[in-house]
């Protein structure tokens, strides 16, 4: 049972996940982010790997992917801090990038890697759940890493259903049919399709994400989940003057006190 598996045994609700993207604001600035995290008592951190291309990311985390690119985080880097981070951290570490940087670092030489420095699970939203088990699957499988697939209000009832028997870590519920970015609160048609998902009884737990961005929509969101992701709002509070410390501690505590 690896770091996830034991929260999600441990915790049934009220998870708080923050994403942020490393590299950002400054290169060297990932480690010490995370130590503040924990210390925060976040629950899991989702790492982004910077990309030049990211689909499903909004203007702030495109933004802040391209300053990090410009920083010159890397790969090689980047699995370097998350072993620093690793030695002071015992939270779970998420990976979420895009299956093309994987492919370009060599599909099991990635997998390999990220475990070995401590990652616990990846987030790859453009590689099909189709393409995972035919090709990818045993794998993932061979170097104990998870994988969490996406679902949103537009995916079949039957996807679904096919995505919680293959997922076995947690799935990621898109709060709606946009890309990521701050929102001022739950509309009803959100509410409605977070009932419908919960009446479905899937196995695994689920976090929502997309829109989550203060204390009202994440209670809102914790009310039909486990918890939420929360990572444009995030990465905006590190715009902000002040040292990592002061900005980690004051965002996390107007989200959970």
């Amino acid at each position: 049972m690896n770091r996830i598996h034991e929260l999600f045994k441990n915790k049934k609700s009220n998870i708080l996940n923050i994403y942020f993207t490393a590299g950002y604001p400054a290169l060297n600035d990932t480690v010490d982010i995370i130590r503040a995290l924990g210390e925060s008592k976040v629950d899991l951190v989702e790492i982004g790997m910077p990309y030049s291309d990211p689909l499903a990311d909004g203007p702030t985390i495109q933004a802040s992917s391209s300053v990090a690119l410009k920083n010159g985080m890397s790969l090689e880097i980047l699995f370097d801090q998350i072993a620093q981070a690793r030695a002071i951290s015992s939270m779970p570490f998420i990976l979420m990038g895009y299956f093309n940087q994987v492919m370009q670092y060599g599909e099991e030489n990635f997998v390999q890697k990220a475990k070995n420095v401590g990652v616990d699970c990846l987030i790859l939203p453009d590689l099909p759940v189709e393409e995972y088990e035919k090709h990818f699957h045993t794998m993932f499988k061979k170097h104990n890493m998870d994988i969490a697939f996406l679902i949103t209000p537009r995916t079949p009832m039957a996807r679904i259903k096919h995505i919680d028997a293959v997922s076995n870590s947690f799935i990621y519920m898109v709060s709606s049919n946009a890309i990521t970015g701050a929102k001022a609160g739950i509309e009803k048609e959100q509410k409605e399709y977070f009932k419908r998902i919960d009446e479905m009884k899937l196995k695994n737990p689920r976090l929502i994400g997309f829109g989550i961005s203060n204390k009202e929509t994440f209670s809102a969101a914790c009310e039909s989940s486990s918890g939420a992701i929360i990572g444009s709002a995030f990465i905006n509070a590190l715009k902000e003057e002040g040292s990592i410390d002061v900005k980690v501690k004051n965002f996390v505590r107007k989200i959970i006190g």
